[in-house]
C-alpha cells in the first residue's frame, strides 16, 4: 500500500529553484490523498507570481510517478506570499506584507508605466495588490490606472481615526495626490509637508490585506526617497532606465542612494529598450542606444530584471488608462513586464526567507 510518508520522500530532493531549499522541508507541500492510482497534493508557492511555476509543478509531477502504481498526478497550486522581515527602526503597515519601490534616477524614463503594469500584472496572477503615488509634485498614476475622475473617501476606522480609502481598479487598490488636488493645480511643498503626505499615504489608508504595496518613487534622489526608506521596512527597490547614457548615469546614483539607505536593490529595468514600429513589427530600432541597462546592472553587480520595447499601445493604453498588460497582453511590452513583475515577487520572496 502507497502511503503519505512515501510521497513526502519521493518529493523530498525537488527543491524550490530560487530558494535552494527542498518544497518538503520547506512546508510547501500539503494534504497529500493517496487513491488508488491517484495521487494528489497542494503545493503551496511563496507567491502568485512565480516565474517559475511549471517547472516546479513539472518536477513534482515526475518524481511522484516514480512511486510504483502512480498513474496519475493531481496538483492543486496556491500560495502564500512570506512577510518582509520587520526592523527595529522602522515601522511596518499593518496588513502589508512586503513594499517595493519603483524608482528612477530622472524622469521621462517609464517609471509609472513599469510601476502600473508590475502592479497590475501582480494582481492579475493572483496577489492582493497596491499601489502608492509617491510622485507627489507630478502624480499621474490615477491616469494610468484609468482613476483619473475617482474620488477617495475618508471614513473613520475601528479606532476612530479617520482614514482614506483607497481606489479601486483592475484589481490594484490606489491612492494618489492626483485625488486630492484640482487637476491643473501645482504642489509646491517644501519637503516636510511631502514627508507627511507620504505618510499619511502609508499609515492611514485603508490598505487593508496586501501582498504587496508597490510604491511610485518620483525621479531623483531626494525628500521622497528618504521618507519611504527610513518610515518603513522595504523588501526592496528596482530601477528603471533606458538605454541612454545620461539617463544610465542617474539611475547609477539612484540606485547608491537605495544601497546607502539599507534599501536591497533588486534590479534594473530598462525601458524602451528598443522601438517596434507597428506597420512593421518584424523590426526594431535602438534610438536611445543599446545594451547601457545590461552593461550598467553587470558593472554594479545587479541583476538586469528585462528589456521593454517602446510600442505605440504602451503610450496609448497609459493615456487612456488601460494598462499594456490589460490591452494587449501577447505584445512584446506586455509579456516583458509580466516577466518583470514575476521576477521581483520571486525575489521578495527569497530575501523575505533566506
Amino acid at each position: 500500500m502507497l502511503e503519505t510518508q512515501a510521497v513526502l520522500d519521493v518529493l523530498r530532493p525537488v527543491q524550490d529553484p530560487e530558494l535552494q531549499k527542498s518544497l518538503v522541508e520547506l512546508n510547501m507541500i500539503r494534504n497529500v490523498e493517496i487513491q488508488g492510482s491517484t495521487v494528489s497534493f497542494t503545493l503551496v508557492l511563496t507567491t502568485p507570481a512565480c516565474p517559475l511555476r511549471e517547472f516546479i509543478v513539472e518536477d513534482c509531477e515526475k518524481a511522484v510517478k516514480q512511486l510504483p502504481g502512480v498513474e496519475t498526478v493531481a496538483v492543486e497550486v496556491t500560495a502564500e506570499t512570506p512577510q518582509q522581515k520587520s526592523l527595529p527602526d522602522r515601522q511596518g503597515v499593518t496588513g502589508i506584507k512586503n513594499i517595493l519601490a519603483i524608482s528612477s534616477g530622472k524622469g521621462g524614463v517609464g517609471k509609472s508605466t513599469v510601476a502600473v503594469n508590475v502592479a497590475v500584472s501582480l494582481a492579475q496572477s493572483g496577489a492582493k495588490v497596491g499601489l502608492l503615488d509617491a510622485d507627489i509634485y507630478g502624480p499621474n498614476v490615477p491616469t494610468m490606472l484609468g482613476l483619473s475622475d475617482a474620488k477617495v473617501m475618508v471614513q473613520k476606522n475601528d479606532q476612530g481615526e479617520e482614514v482614506l480609502e483607497p481606489a479601486f481598479n483592475y484589481g490594484v487598490k490606489m491612492v494618489s495626490m492626483g485625488f486630492l488636488i484640482d487637476p491643473d493645480q501645482p504642489v509646491i511643498w517644501r519637503g516636510p509637508m511631502l514627508n507627511g503626505i507620504i505618510r499619511q499615504f502609508l499609515y492611514q489608508v485603508d490598505w487593508g490585506e496586501l501582498d504587496y504595496l508597490i510604491v511610485d518613487m518620483p525621479p531623483g534622489t531626494g525628500d521622497a526617497q528618504l521618507t519611504m526608506a527610513q518610515a518603513v521596512p522595504m523588501s526592496g527597490a528596482a530601477i528603471v532606465t533606458t538605454p541612454q547614457n545620461v539617463s544610465l548615469q542617474d539611475a547609477r546614483r539612484g540606485l547608491k542612494m537605495f544601497e546607502q539607505l539599507g534599501v536591497n536593490v533588486l534590479g534594473i529595468v530598462e525601458n524602451m529598450s528598443y522601438f517596434i514600429p507597428p506597420d512593421q513589427p518584424e523590426k526594431n530600432y535602438d534610438i536611445f542606444g543599446s545594451g547601457g541597462g545590461e552593461k550598467t546592472a553587470n558593472e554594479l553587480s545587479v541583476p538586469l530584471l528585462g528589456c521593454i520595447p517602446l510600442e505605440l499601445p504602451v503610450r496609448e493604453g497609459g493615456d487612456r488608462g488601460t494598462p499594456i498588460v490589460v490591452a494587449y497582453p501577447d505584445s512584446p511590452s506586455a509579456i516583458a513586464l509580466t516577466k518583470i513583475a514575476r521576477q521581483l515577487a520571486g525575489k521578495i520572496s527569497v530575501a523575505a526567507l533566506v
